[in-house]
């Protein structure tokens, strides 16, 4: 596999979504948790699917559990609590591992395009420097996933254009996708 196009994801209701079927789209993909203190970026992200799908963004919600068990519902308990406390209307995929031997396919191709450059700067960056220092004392030196709500964005090429982690505000992930439509 060797361009985002080659690759597929599985709905939370067991249908195969092919990457090649998003030709001549912007995508955002991201992976989330129900539980977790990011959680609220499901409004943006939702508004953002609300403002732009019809001029051609696709979201990818992909919810996992491997940060802080974050994500313990099942796919269908993860979809209720999206849609009753934050509304969303795009669709989720199955729940999945981003990182380790069983993580998609999509995210290892991801993460090989764009790797980790880190946190940022406040409160929020310092705090997940440190939690993750904890964890890993080598997170900063590889490309994995370091927490929920991180985001891919890909354009309507199929290119891997940007990565934003968590900390990242969502106003500046919404302006890299008006850019790109």
């Amino acid at each position: 596999m060797t361009n985002f196009y080659d690759f597929s994801v599985t709905t939370s209701k067991g249908e195969e979504v092919k990457m090649s079927d998003l030709k001549g789209k912007v995508v955002l993909v991201v992976n989330t948790a129900t539980g977790c203190g990011f959680t609220p970026q499901y409004a943006p992200i939702e508004q953002m699917y609300k403002d732009y799908h019809s001029k051609g963004l696709e979201i990818l919600d992909i919810p996992c559990n491997q940060f802080g068990g974050q994500a313990p519902g099942t796919d269908d308990e993860i979809h209720e609590f999206c849609t009753i406390h934050f509304n969303t209307t795009f669709q989720q995929m199955k729940k999945s591992d981003v990182n380790g031997e069983n993580q998609l396919p999509l995210y290892k191709y991801l993460k090989e395009q764009q790797g980790f450059k880190g946190f940022g700067e406040g409160k929020t960056a310092e705090f997940m420097k440190q939690h993750l220092s904890k964890i890993d004392p080598n997170y900063e030196n590889n490309s994995d996933i370091k927490w929920n709500f991180t985001k891919f964005v890909i354009d309507k090429n199929g290119n891997v254009v940007a990565r934003f982690e968590p900390t990242t505000d969502m106003s500046v992930v919404e302006q890299c996708i008006k850019n790109l439509l």
